[in-house]
């Protein structure tokens, strides 16, 4: 059993990163309850871009379907949150206050509920009521500015900083440091969790060398964005790549001794003028032999260099196949679950489930017989 087992979590559908962070507590064996809209007669569930049936990021959870347009089904959902430990919700500042199941509404009738909100303005602030992705987020951040080549325009970097890191990531932050706490206080509380706050924090880092005078805000033109040649991605002779990183004394004599570049001018490690000419030097150099070789000569070494692999070469590499790193669940190859645990080992997580009504989850959850027959007259279910 995972080390959240027993927490009980109650997590509203939405799309992006409150469905990751839902996942990734469902992982780690917490109880998810997913609350799904009830929708119309012949209405198909998902949408252009997501099928529910492939959609990972919906795994490991049970499913209920209410219709919170019924009192019915809102007095459900009450009563679901009553017994929770958590609370999850992605949607814009206002709409659960207008379902009846803010903030207020739920502490008031469970003082220990934890309250997470994810949303990528924030709950306050000039823009927290317009509309937005990822890439609007990552762009108050200043690492979308950041990103990119000499000359070029900003690079889009996946949805992997606000989506991933900056919301879904900071969400499991703070709603387990805000379960933690209610152990000792017996209170619940509300944990706001931003995409622009979460990218920012994930900046810190270049914020730091930038106060010290070594952050230059011309893009590819430092240490970490690719302005070093000891620090980037090199096209091999047969049109893969390979990613290099020695930035310790030790690991660039290192590389340069493998890589077979006697020449003095790279021992100017440091030189910033010279990281341009050095850098397409380099990459001719590495441009004379595949990928594989390289990586036959340099993989697994203190030269600091791994192969760019593609989403289909990823599970395949003898390093990721060892961990178990990517796993198959209900035929579709996906990451698994992390971190890792030495006591407290995750079960196997589970296919996304569609089509449910979820009344045996309702029936666990402490809902009598004529509870559910209710609501089944209803139509609240």
């Amino acid at each position: 059993m995972g080390p959240l087992h027993g927490i009980k979590i109650v997590e509203f559908a939405a799309l992006g990163p409150a469905p990751m962070g839902a996942m990734i507590l469902a992982d780690l064996g917490a109880e998810v309850v997913r609350i799904e809209r009830k929708l119309p007669p012949g209405a198909k569930p998902g949408s252009e871009l997501f099928d529910p049936r492939l959609d990972i990021l919906n795994r490991s959870r049970r499913v209920v379907t209410l219709d919170l347009k019924k009192p019915e089904g809102l007095a459900a959902a009450r009563q679901l949150i009553a017994g929770a430990d958590i609370l999850i919700e992605g949607f814009r500042p206002g709409v659960m206050e207008r379902l009846g199941l803010g903030p207020d509404e739920c502490l008031g009738t469970n003082p220990r509920l934890v309250f997470g909100r994810m949303t990528g303005w924030g709950q306050t602030g000039p823009l927290a009521n317009a509309a937005g992705h990822d890439i609007n987020y990552l762009s108050l951040s200043g690492a979308l500015h950041a990103i990119g080549e000499p000359g070029g325009k900003p690079v889009v970097p996946l949805n992997l900083v606000a989506d991933c890191g900056g919301g879904a990531m900071l969400l499991v932050v703070g709603v387990l440091a805000a379960l933690l706490e209610a152990r000792t206080s017996g209170q619940g509380q509300v944990v706001d969790a931003a995409m622009t706050d979460g990218s920012a924090l994930l900046m810190t880092m270049m914020y730091t060398l930038k106060a010290m005078g070594e952050w230059t805000q011309q893009r590819g033109s430092n240490l970490l964005d690719g302005g070093a040649h000891f620090y980037d991605t090199y096209r091999c002779a047969d049109g893969k790549y390979i990613s290099i990183g020695p930035i310790e004394p030790q690991f660039y004599a290192l590389f340069l001794d493998k890589t077979g570049l006697a020449d003095p001018d790279f021992s100017q490690q440091w030189d910033r003028a010279r990281w341009p000419e050095l850098k397409v030097r380099l990459a001719a150099h590495l441009a004379t032999r595949s990928r594989d070789e390289w990586c036959a000569l340099l993989e697994g070494t203190d030269a600091c260099v791994a192969p760019v692999l593609d989403m289909d070469e990823a599970p395949e590499h003898p390093h990721n196949r060892a961990r178990g790193t990517f796993i198959e669940v209900g035929g579709v190859v996906q990451p698994a679950p992390a971190p890792r645990f030495s006591r407290s080992t995750p079960a196997k997580p589970r296919p996304p489930l569609t089509g449910a009504t979820g009344e045996d989850v309702l029936a666990d959850w402490g809902f009598s017989p004529d509870a559910l027959d209710g609501l089944r007259k209803a139509g609240a279910i």
